[in-house]
């Protein structure tokens, strides 16, 4: 059983920046695949971000160059770093973890965290 917390959403103006972190329980944090993906009002759950147990990171291509995804496995947490910040980007952002990247990747991965809310106004 892996346990997720998101931290770090808000409300921005676009242009500006947030840092979301996803703090995992568990002891094997270093042996997963982390990711993100973002869910807006009426539409699908999409792929945003990855990165694998070896540090090798995944970007879709609508966030590629402005966001950054990282991992600290003393600290058992995954980290996105989103910079220039456009209205739509708005949506809940959730953290999953996975042993399988491309499982991940697909986002049918077993464990998912509450969700953050990112707001950005135009």
């Amino acid at each position: 059983q892996v346990q997720l917390v998101e931290s770090g959403g808000g409300l921005v103006q676009a242009g500006g920046s947030l840092r979301l972190s996803c703090a995992a329980s568990g002891r094997t944090f270093s042996t997963y695949a982390m990711g993100w993906f973002r869910q807006a009002p009426g539409k699908e759950r999409e792929f945003v971000a990855a990165i694998s147990k070896n540090g090798v990171t995944y970007y879709s291509d609508s966030v590629k160059g402005r966001f950054t995804i990282s991992r600290d496995n003393a600290e058992n947490t995954v980290y996105l770093q989103m910079n220039n910040l456009q209205f739509e980007d708005t949506a809940v952002y959730y953290c999953t973890p996975d042993q399988s990247l491309p499982r991940l990747r697909l986002g049918i991965s077993a464990y998912w965290g509450q969700g953050t809310q990112v707001t950005v106004s135009s």
